[in-house]
């Protein structure tokens, strides 16, 4: 039953974005439906359910930033500053069922490896190693732009990255992992968080194929978290992600 939730929630995050009012309301009965009949897994139904509902009213608010007069940069800003609908709606729901608001804010611990068949991975390098393949990504196409594109975009590059990086981990690798990996099992945790943010990049505009492959950087942000039982790793790694983004052109 749990693949069942899992897959309601990622249909409820795709009809909600492309503002599908059929798909959504279906997706919500169908959690209602689950909440009725199913009480041994009620805290995970409501707590998905609840992210449903904050994002549409995220949807919402967004819609009336955008009719606001103001330039495109300071939109995008307040969209992401808008995630707080979100987290709220997240931490209302663990206060009303009386759980722990956690989001693994510890200071990292480095010492797990990730275990491979045949090799251990020192976290720490594997984050490293991540951080230098993915900058230099993006640093291909920043260096094809010219010194004033970059300076023109210093202030929002910095705002957006840390605003983005923050709120985003704060959700899925802090709130949502935590919350759904003590309650069902590791892999069922990595696993919704990470595709649910991939495909949550639908509402800005992304595509389905980016949006799956931006679930791919949600499974490592996720294990970095696990493994260190901190998320500051994944906000440094998510702020650079977002600085390289930007400078290459794909928010902006």
């Amino acid at each position: 039953m749990l693949v069942v939730r899992a897959a309601l929630f990622f249909i409820g995050i795709i009809s909600i974005s492309y503002h599908q009012v059929g798909f959504t309301s279906f997706v919500i009965i169908g959690f209602l439906f689950l909440l009725i009949t199913n009480k041994e897994k009620r805290f995970i139904t409501s707590l998905l359910l609840s992210f449903l509902i904050s994002f549409v009213l995220f949807i919402v608010s967004n819609h009336f930033i955008d009719t606001l007069t103001i330039s495109k940069e300071i939109n995008i800003i307040l969209d992401r500053l808008l995630l707080v609908v979100i987290l709220i709606g997240i931490v209302f729901h663990l206060l009303l069922y009386k759980k722990k608001v956690s989001w693994y804010h510890s200071k990292p611990d480095w010492k797990n490896p990730i275990i491979l068949p045949f090799h251990k991975v020192n976290i720490f390098w594997f984050w490293m190693i991540g951080i230098v393949v993915n900058g230099s990504v993006y640093l291909y196409f920043i260096v094809q732009k010219d010194v004033d594109y970059i300076a023109s975009l210093f202030w929002f590059c910095l705002f957006f990255s840390l605003i983005n990086a923050v709120f985003e981990e704060v959700i899925w690798r802090g709130l949502l992992l935590s919350a759904i990996n003590e309650n069902t099992s590791r892999w069922f945790a990595i696993l919704v968080t990470s595709v649910g943010f991939g495909l949550l990049h639908l509402s800005i505009g992304f595509s389905i194929p980016l949006s799956l492959l931006i679930s791919v950087a949600g499974v490592i942000y996720a294990i970095i978290t696990l493994k260190t039982n901190s998320i500051y790793p994944s906000i440094i790694f998510h702020f650079i992600i977002n600085i390289g983004m930007v400078y290459s052109g794909f928010i902006i």
